[in-house]
């Protein structure tokens, strides 16, 4: 019985990850269209930032499953 829910829960945390990591890298994105939008001199540095930042959201599935 404590194995099964052992297994089940070591899980969840990988599925929470692969849930959250696409709405964070969808939000990031907008954010940097709409400060694109406001400021598009600004277009450079802002893809570049987000282009980190999505970066580093993307190693967060990696760390749930490598490090869980």
């Amino acid at each position: 019985m404590f194995d099964i829910l052992a297994e089940i829960t070591g899980k969840i945390h990988v599925a929470a990850a692969a849930i959250a990591v696409p709405l964070a890298i969808g939000l990031i994105g907008l954010k940097a269209c709409e400060s694109v939008g406001r400021n598009p001199e600004a277009a450079t540095k802002v893809l570049v930032q987000s282009i980190i930042a999505m970066a580093f959201a993307e190693a967060i599935v990696f760390f749930a499953i490598f490090l869980g």
